[in-house]
């Protein structure tokens, strides 16, 4: 299965947005990654719904959205007007969580759940089979820049095997402080899709960093 970059919008130059938007639609990125925060499940405000709405007049690609809010069952037919093809929500922000998936995809879109690092594998034994997407958060979720955390590899291996043992068809999305530096050891150990955000942006060529990714990851 080709590896997927998913680069995070939220490290984006926001004053010339629509001109990264393009670059990653001209560039071999699969994914746009849009994190929503609302400043109550993470001590941050990024993207709220017109930032999104006018990221899908633009967006050619999957637009990837990351919710990191509370009590995110109030929006998930919004986001599904705005355009979004995945919604990830957290499972520690969600009380009932099968009915919040069951939600999502009734809504049209793919169904993922996130992870904090602090959070076990183990929580998803009962939903794993209704997933599309599992994103293992390798930092701290709230603020672009951090360092990974190699705890990380250890829970790629331990969600594969619940994969495998449920018969899943989701894939593994890492979103947190990857660079070319740990590409190809996440991919190894069975990540899928990888959101790359400052490393991507803050790069002198986003679009060669995008290129060299994916070459390292496939």
């Amino acid at each position: 299965m080709t590896k997927l970059i998913a680069p995070s919008i939220l490290a984006a130059d926001f004053a010339n947005l629509q001109r990264d938007i393009e670059m990653v639609n001209n560039s071999e990125a699969d994914w746009f990654h849009i994190d929503i925060m609302d400043g109550v499940f993470v001590p941050n405000i990024s993207f709220g719904m017109p930032d999104l709405q006018a990221i899908s007049k633009h967006a050619k690609k999957t637009i990837d959205v990351h919710l990191m809010i509370v009590d995110p069952d109030r929006y998930i037919t919004t986001f599904a007007d705005l355009g979004a093809d995945i919604l990830t929500v957290h499972h520690e922000a969600c009380t009932h969580l099968h009915r919040t998936i069951q939600a999502i995809k009734a809504a049209g879109m793919k169904a993922g759940v996130a992870l904090n690092p602090h959070t076990p594998i183990a929580v998803l034994e009962d939903v794993i089979a209704d997933l599309d997407l599992v994103c293992i958060m390798s930092v701290n979720p709230g603020f672009g820049g951090q360092s990974f955390i190699e705890n990380t590899y250890k829970k790629i291996g331990q969600l594969k095997h619940l994969i495998e043992f449920s018969k899943s068809n989701c894939q593994i999305e890492i979103d947190g402080g990857v660079t070319d530096q740990n590409a190809n050891a996440l991919v190894e150990a069975g990540a899928d899709v990888l959101v790359a955000g400052s490393f991507v942006f803050k790069s002198e060529d986003p679009t060669a960093t995008i290129s060299d990714l994916k070459k390292i990851c496939n």
